[in-house]
């Protein structure tokens, strides 16, 4: 152990940096390539520091080892780049809210199943399984103007019309973040991109910070899952998997498709990055498209 605080940082050797990379992809599939070797070394330079450590070898014996879980699970934390906003690519959120939630009432009230189920895997701090969560409401309460509900709704008006039952899961890799999400409140500069109606219905200020409202709250729920595990949450109607995918290699993003393919119900559908796209990964989906958004829905395929 060092105990100079100005210990010279270490550099990696090419053997110590594939050792790394082999680590962390057998962790949670989360592939280093040439381009970002710099930013694993950095960051694996900040842990090293944080446990005062001197050496890659002896961090390495500590990540191996069954008291480096801890220590494991904040390296991962410390490779995601945890950027999020509320209302984040507007033209996917468009097509997700006027399109596919609009063909999801249609089929499951006519199947007499009202319930939605969405789950936005990579949460990140919340905001984006929070605005889900909105959308859906709003877009369930005007489906319900030209739609009437054959029973009396109780008053006050609860944000989800009975029978309907909303879930929204938010999960990631990261528990920092999870704990950030739960507790749901933001600064101003977080809420720049909710406009004000948003903010009156949803949202309490509470001193300088903005609270997600109970009712909304209750109905998303964080968790842990590492995506490269096979124990992922199954009955989805939609899931949102935005710029997590780029962190994956080609083989690791196949079986990842795969999986969301077997969690997602018949005729689901998949939201994946602005710039990412399922083009040579998977035939079991087709492309929706509307105004520069863009989902894909599973196909069924005849076994």
């Amino acid at each position: 152990m060092s105990t100079s605080g100005a210990a010279p940082a270490p550099i990696l050797t090419e053997a110590e940096l594939k050792l790394l990379q082999a680590l962390v992809y057998q962790e949670c599939g989360m592939h280093f390539d040439e381009r970002r070797t710099h930013f694993l070394q950095d960051r694996l330079l900040r842990r090293l520091k944080e446990c005062r450590l001197d050496s890659f070898y002896s961090y390495y014996r500590l990540l191996i080892s069954n008291q480096g879980k801890e220590e494991l699970a904040k390296l991962l934390e410390n490779l995601t780049v945890n950027e999020t906003s509320f209302f984040r690519h507007k033209a996917q959120l468009d097509l997700f809210q006027k399109s596919v939630l609009e063909a999801l009432f249609k089929h499951k009230s006519a199947r007499r199943e009202y319930s939605i189920r969405v789950w936005s895997a990579g949460c990140s701090t919340g905001q984006e399984a929070y605005t889900l969560a909105m959308l859906v409401i709003d877009a369930l309460a005007y489906y319900y103007l030209r739609n009437p509900l054959p029973i009396n709704v109780p008053m006050p008006k609860p944000l989800v019309p009975p029978p309907w039952r909303l879930e929204v899961l938010a999960s990631d890799i990261s528990y920092t973040v999870l704990r950030t999400g739960q507790e749901g409140t933001y600064g101003e500069n977080q809420m720049s991109t909710v406009d004000y109606g948003y903010r009156l219905r949803y949202f309490d200020k509470v001193g300088e910070r903005y609270a997600i409202k109970k009712p909304l709250k209750e109905m998303v729920h964080f968790d842990f899952h590492n995506l490269k595990t096979e124990y992922l949450p199954q009955r989805n109607d939609v899931i949102f998997c935005r710029n997590v995918m780029m962190y994956f290699d080609e083989a690791e993003q196949k079986r990842l498709v795969e999986k969301f393919y077997r969690c997602l119900n018949a005729g689901g559908y998949l939201f994946v990055g602005h710039a990412e796209s399922l083009l040579g990964l998977s035939s079991k989906f087709q492309m929706v498209h509307k105004d520069s958004g863009t989902a894909y829905q599973r196909i069924e395929v005849r076994e």
